[in-house]
């Protein structure tokens, strides 16, 4: 599986189906979408993480929007282009091109930095921007069968959250992104007032989604403060670092582990989720310790015994996960068998670099052609119902 240039495909004779790529929005990209009355007060591009050149690469983009000659150029640089001056990176014509030389037969598509236009505790704004950002995604996927749209959701109450989650079914979204962090509206997503959500994604047969960032900073910032220099790769010095990387899983696990121990999955079988950018190291000692928390308080709290299955039973039929490039695949499946890992590209995200198929073959030596199988295509059919 490799890419030399030209018109030979990144992938060859393989089914790679890829759980996360991105849009790189441009300054004025969901401001479109937006109502008349939301549109003025949705915020400009938040750059300040995105690294020290974050604002030249979206002015370069900008100039060469629907410069056809720039674009073939970057046909040759598929996999190193990386951001704003990657091939399809904020044109839709575009990723489909990209596609078509990476040669993934579908890709879950996310937002990268829109959401922080409407973050905050305006109601309205959240709520406005939202469905605008909805709209965008959906647009960019719209003519291409192979990009599925990842609309968002907040957990800001259950009427409003339902109807984003409706509203976003309606455009097109395919999967739709919940935070991980429960918000400040003081109730639980497990809980009774957010059935009717977890009910509509099971009916209309839509996965959820967690992604990194859903959580906030997974680190206090005084650990941060050590008196040593950092910065990322980036370059900008608050993406992902060391120490953010050994705490990312822990918001998306207390998510998941809510949702299998307050009986969700088993009330909604036909509800999947994907967790997605946050590791899987993690998953192997999570499955044990959810199977440990029957035996140490189903006497305290007797609604866990009332489960039917174990809880990591629920884990296998409803969730999926995706490893970091250079996490070991191979050891993962070992411990949990090969139902519950995805492929990921990151797409056109640096963190994914420029071979992620090597990266992650380098640890599936001894992985079967049917575990090989399942990681690559068979998995993510299952999340999606394709």
């Amino acid at each position: 599986m490799s890419y030399t240039g030209g018109l030979m495909t990144y992938v060859q004779d393989h089914i790679v189906h890829d759980a996360d790529s991105h849009v790189m929005e441009l300054s004025d990209w969901i401001i479109e979408y937006a109502d008349p009355d939301i549109r003025d007060r949705i915020r400009p591009l938040d750059l300040g993480r995105a690294g020290k050149f974050a604002a030249e690469a979206v002015a370069d983009a900008e100039a060469r929007r629907g410069d056809e000659e720039a674009a073939r150029r970057l046909e040759d640089q598929l996999l190193t282009a990386k951001g704003w001056m990657a091939l399809g990176a904020f044109d839709p014509a575009e990723r489909s091109r990209a596609l078509d030389l990476l040669g993934f037969s579908s890709q879950l598509v996310f937002s990268t930095f829109a959401a922080l236009q409407f973050a905050g505790d305006d109601q309205e704004l959240t709520m406005g921007g939202s469905r605008a950002l909805n709209r965008a995604l959906a647009d960019f996927c719209c003519d291409d069968d192979r990009l599925v749209a990842v609309g968002q959701a907040l957990w800001i109450g259950p009427d409003d959250t339902l109807s984003l989650v409706t509203e976003a079914l309606e455009e097109g979204c395919g999967a739709i992104l919940f935070p991980s962090d429960p918000g400040r509206h003081g109730i639980s997503p497990t809980h009774a007032d957010y059935d009717p959500v977890w009910a509509l994604l099971e009916e209309r047969d839509i996965p959820f989604m967690l992604h990194i960032g859903g959580g906030g900073r997974p680190v206090r910032r005084p650990f941060h403060d050590n008196g040593r220099p950092v910065t990322d790769f980036l370059g900008g010095g608050e993406n992902v670092r060391s120490k953010d990387y050994m705490a990312l899983n822990q918001l998306p696990e207390q998510f998941l582990s809510a949702m299998v121990l307050d009986g969700v999955f088993q009330d909604h079988p036909g509800l999947r989720g994907g967790c997605i950018e946050q590791g899987a190291m993690w998953v192997p000692s999570w499955l044990r310790r959810l199977d440990s928390v029957i035996r140490t308080f189903s006497r305290t709290e007797p609604a866990l015994a009332g489960l039917e299955m174990k809880p990591s039973d629920y884990v296998h039929r409803q969730l999926w996960f995706t490893p970091f490039a250079g996490e070991d695949v191979g050891w993962l499946i070992d411990q949990c068998g090969d139902d519950l890992f995805l492929f990921s590209s990151d797409y056109p995200h640096p963190e994914g670099g420029r071979d992620p198929v090597a990266r992650f073959e380098e640890t599936m030596g001894d992985v079967g052609d049917t575990a090989r199988t399942r990681f690559y295509e068979t998995n993510y059919a299952e999340m999606l119902a394709l």
